[in-house]
């Protein structure tokens, strides 16, 4: 079968498209014949070597997959062959076929395009952990969104509204923002890309209480970090909730630690996969509420840039050179 493999640590332009042996089936574990793939921010760390879990070379990133079960183990007793799935791997997903634990797969609804369902999975699975369990979103709160016309950015715009929070969504341009507008965000504002200065950190907060009445936000989900995070945290209300999702624009923020104390707000981290794995049976809830609020049209995936699995490399380069507006993902 055809893989893209990453042999040498390195920028995407390094990966391969290599015919690797057909993975065999393990106790408690499906195989599956994959139809789409979903590019994530780790996979772009991972192939360079900077991400927090470091696989061994040469392996194959890509950690959300759908296709069609095509064998089962003898102990699998969820899943039959047939059967139209996603899968949440971590790893190994850019490639034809993949072996799955049973504990990380699940079926998707008949209506659900492949497309749709390998690009829900990583970025609603996370944004709902954190706006439901980290956040305790409530109806009439004001959420902040940045980084809001990314993969989690437009998920988490989509399950504000659908949670009934006002929802103001940031991102650099205004294409982006009118994006977001389109998926529901009340609320949308340009901040400027790159490093920020203290001049433009002020600016970003002096927005956010302008957009707030001067309260701020209820809750921020911060998936940038750097020198953005700061100013959203002192335009945090009281009592306020500051998500910390990632660091997409490089640097980990040294927060003052006295504002928390001084605006009574919590800091909170948002580990969806680490909960996943102690939780399953609430995350397999979470996803029955997604597919929920999939039908009823509350949600909807953006898959904005779709790549074949010969051109994998170019997908993760458009995910890294912050190209993407929603979801990229690779046709198998």
């Amino acid at each position: 079968m055809k893989a893209l493999q990453c042999v040498e640590l390195g920028m995407p332009d390094k990966l391969q498209i290599n015919e690797v042996p057909d993975p065999e089936i393990l106790p408690g574990h499906v195989l599956i014949n994959n139809k789409a793939g979903s590019v994530n921010f780790p996979d772009v760390l991972m192939i360079q070597g900077l991400y927090q879990f470091q696989p061994e070379l040469p392996f194959t990133p890509g950690g959300e997959s759908s296709g069609i079960v095509e064998a089962v183990a003898e102990d699998v007793k969820t899943l039959k062959v047939g059967d139209r799935v996603f899968a949440m791997t971590g790893l190994g997903a850019f490639a034809e076929k993949i072996v799955v634990p049973e504990t990380a797969t699940v079926k998707i609804p008949d209506s659900m395009s492949f497309e749709t369902a390998a690009a829900l999975p990583m970025t609603y699975g996370t944004s709902l952990y954190a706006l439901k369990q980290r956040a305790d979103l409530k109806e009439g709160e004001t959420l902040l969104v940045l980084g809001a016309a990314g993969g989690v950015g437009l998920a988490t715009v989509e399950l504000g509204k659908a949670m009934g929070a006002k929802v103001i969504a940031a991102a650099s341009t205004e294409e982006k923002i009118n994006l977001c507008k389109k998926h529901g965000a009340d609320e949308a504002f340009i901040y400027p890309s790159g490093k920020l200065d203290r001049d433009q950190q002020k600016e970003l907060s002096s927005k956010i209480k302008e957009l707030t009445g001067g309260i701020g936000a209820n809750v921020v989900y911060d998936p940038i970090g750097d020198s953005y995070s700061e100013p959203c945290i002192r335009a945090t209300a009281w009592d306020g909730r500051y998500l910390v999702i990632g660091f997409a624009a490089g640097e980990i923020p040294k927060i003052p630690i006295n504002l928390a104390l001084l605006k009574g707000m919590k800091i909170v981290g948002v580990f969806w996969g680490a909960w996943v794995g102690m939780f399953p049976e609430e995350n397999k809830k979470n996803f029955e509420e997604l597919f929920k609020l999939h039908s009823d049209g509350k949600i909807n995936p953006e898959v904005s840039d779709s790549f074949s699995l010969d051109d994998g490399a170019q997908a993760i380069a458009h995910l890294k050179d912050r190209k993407a507006k929603g979801k990229v993902i690779i046709k198998i």
